[in-house]
C-alpha cells in the first residue's frame, strides 16, 4: 500500500470480505459466534451490528467442550458454516463474581451436557489446592460407588454396627457365654476407639 487511495480500497474489500462472512452466518441461522482467536475491532463492531453476539479469544479445550455440550462442530473456515453444524443452549450470559469485577461467560441448557463447573474460591494458593484435594477425594469416591456399589462404610463404622448387634445379641445369652460375647463386642470397639484417638 502507497497511497490513500490503494488504503482505500483495501479497506473496501476488507468490508465486502466482513459482509460476505458476516451473510453466511446469518444464512446458516447462528446467533452468537464463539472464536478461538482474537478477531479485531472492526469485525467485532460489524458482528455488532448485525446483532450476532461474540466471544472471541476462547481457549482451544474450552472451546471443544463448548461443541461437544452444544452439540456444534468446530468450523475453521467461513465457507463450511452450515445449520447442521451449529449447536443449541438456552441461556448465554456474562456474570461477575468477587471484589475484582471478574467476568465470566456462562452457558446454560446445554443438550449434551453432563458436566458442572465447579468454582474455587480461597483467601490463599493453599486454601485453594485443599479444597481441590477435598472435591478430587469427594468425585472419586462417587466414581468408586458407581463402578461397585457395594459398600463398606469408614472410620470404623462397620465395627461398630457389629459391636452394637453382638451387645444386643448378648443380652439373649444366658450365664458365663454373656461375658465372652460382651468381650467380643468389647473388641470390635478397640477398631474404631484407635482409629478416633490417632486422628
Amino acid at each position: 500500500v502507497s497511497s490513500a487511495e490503494e488504503m482505500k480500497k483495501l479497506h473496501e474489500l476488507e468490508q465486502a470480505y466482513f459482509r460476505e462472512q458476516i451473510d453466511l452466518l446469518k444464512k446458516a441461522g447462528v446467533t452468537l459466534v464463539i472464536c478461538q482467536w482474537g478477531f479485531d475491532d472492526e469485525a467485532n463492531y460489524l458482528l455488532y451490528r448485525n446483532e450476532l453476539p461474540a466471544i472471541r479469544w476462547v481457549g482451544g479445550v474450552e472451546l471443544e467442550l463448548i461443541a461437544i455440550a452444544t452439540g456444534a462442530r468446530i468450523i475453521p473456515k467461513f465457507d463450511q458454516v452450515s445449520a447442521d453444524k451449529l449447536g443449541t443452549c438456552e441461556v448465554v450470559r456474562e456474570t461477575g463474581f468477587g471484589t475484582t469485577k471478574d467476568r465470566m461467560v456462562l452457558l446454560e441448557g446445554c443438550p449434551n451436557s453432563k458436566a458442572v463447573t465447579v468454582f474455587v474460591r480461597a483467601g490463599n494458593h493453599m486454601m485453594i489446592e485443599e479444597a481441590k484435594r477435598s472435591l478430587h477425594d469427594a468425585m472419586c469416591m462417587v466414581r468408586n460407588l458407581i463402578r461397585d456399589n457395594r459398600i463398606i462404610y469408614g472410620g470404623g463404622a462397620a465395627e461398630i454396627a457389629a459391636a452394637t448387634a453382638v451387645t444386643e445379641a448378648g443380652d439373649s445369652v444366658r450365664g458365663v457365654e454373656q461375658y465372652a460375647v460382651r468381650a467380643f463386642a468389647d473388641a470390635l470397639e478397640a477398631i474404631p476407639t484407635n482409629l478416633a484417638i490417632n486422628s
